[in-house]
């Protein structure tokens, strides 16, 4: 075994074994939290959140760019909860931060993935600054009907470009240490197929074979997930009638089967109301959902699909092996460090 591939192993060892001894002194309400997002873009957010952030009953937020605001979510989320889990900050950060780069069409048509890459960096450290430590970018669907209203966030229609570009921008706003200052979490969306939804209509089914799945829509992701992609998010349509957000065959057998990926998978907007249950969720796969009316990974419903029997606490566990690891990987799990964004403006 050579001296890297031992090295890497040792790591995910290690990594594991801090999962499980944070998951043993962990309440199953604080599991629930841990799945929990909230969109806190209105009112004042330590005054609303601050009660269940304390009780460990929150895990992401999306949405806040104002660093002295995010500051003190992450405070009390460090110094005054229980276990001290710092919270994932989401923001679409799709083509630049402050410093506006062309949309992702456009770049793919310079052909220039260090170009690309380059780019990403300069958001991510942008983004960083303001307290935001996870992107829902890059956007890698295949894109080839031009009826489709999200073509200008893709690459395009080239499996070859779009996974080259797709990785370049990983490698931009992930850097070479995920925990290190101006680095933050990528997200690869949405898996999978969402590009080829019929007649072009937004949330609508999408019919892929098998070949074609795996020769045209996967391979972008797969290329994302080589580079180290820490996160992934799921389409808001059904694939072969089976609904993205609770689909074991992309999610698990896929996913984390074929291609030993280990961070977390978040649903899109919306996508498990339209399309799924809190069990085929959490069964699927998923580890996150984004917030809205009609959620179905609320601390209630999951509470609920325990109590009745539909899922298990070791399912809820092992979704959140997925989370923690990119918590770990990234440096979120490191308390001196959420302290630390507000280091980042000084």
């Amino acid at each position: 075994m050579s001296a890297s591939v031992a090295g890497a192993s040792a790591q995910r060892s290690d990594i594991s074994h801090r999962i499980q001894a944070l998951l043993v002194q962990m309440t199953l309400a604080e599991k629930i939290g841990q799945m929990s997002q909230v969109g806190a873009g209105e009112g004042h957010p330590p005054e609303t959140l601050g009660a269940s952030l304390r009780a460990g009953l929150i895990g992401s937020v999306i949405n806040v760019v104002d660093v002295s605001t995010l500051n003190e979510l992450q405070r009390i989320a460090v110094e005054e909860s229980r276990l001290g889990i710092p919270l994932l900050i989401g923001r679409d950060v799709i083509h630049g931060f402050k410093t506006i780069m062309p949309i992702p069409l456009g770049q793919a048509a310079s052909w220039n993935p260090p170009l690309v890459e380059q780019g990403a960096r300069i958001a991510a450290l942008e983004a960083a600054k303001s307290g935001i430590n996870w992107t829902f970018a890059p956007m890698i669907d295949i894109s080839r009907d031009a009826r489709w209203g999200r073509i200008a966030e893709s690459f395009g229609e080239c499996v070859l470009l779009t996974s080259e570009m797709g990785a370049a921008m990983v490698r931009g706003f992930q850097g070479d240490d995920l925990a290190a200052t101006g680095s933050i979490a990528a997200c690869a969306k949405h898996f999978a197929g969402y590009g080829a939804v019929e007649s072009g209509r937004d949330y609508a089914t999408t019919n892929i074979p098998d070949t074609k799945l795996r020769n045209v829509y996967f391979k972008p992701f797969k290329a994302a997930v080589e580079a180290g992609v820490s996160t992934l998010m799921t389409s808001f349509s059904d694939l072969n009638g089976v609904p993205a957000t609770g689909n074991s065959y992309i999610l698990q057998d896929v996913l984390r089967g074929e291609w030993a990926f280990g961070g977390f998978v978040v649903s899109d907007w919306f996508a498990c109301r339209f399309t799924s249950s809190t069990e085929a969720c959490v069964k699927g796969g998923l580890s996150l959902e984004m917030p809205g009316k009609g959620a179905r990974l609320t601390p209630k419903k999951l509470q609920r699909a325990l109590n009745e029997g539909l899922i298990s606490e070791g399912d809820i566990d092992s979704n959140l092996r997925g989370l923690l690891t990119a918590m770990v990987q990234t440096g979120h799990l490191d308390t001196q460090r959420a302290r630390g964004v507000r280091n980042t403006q000084e």
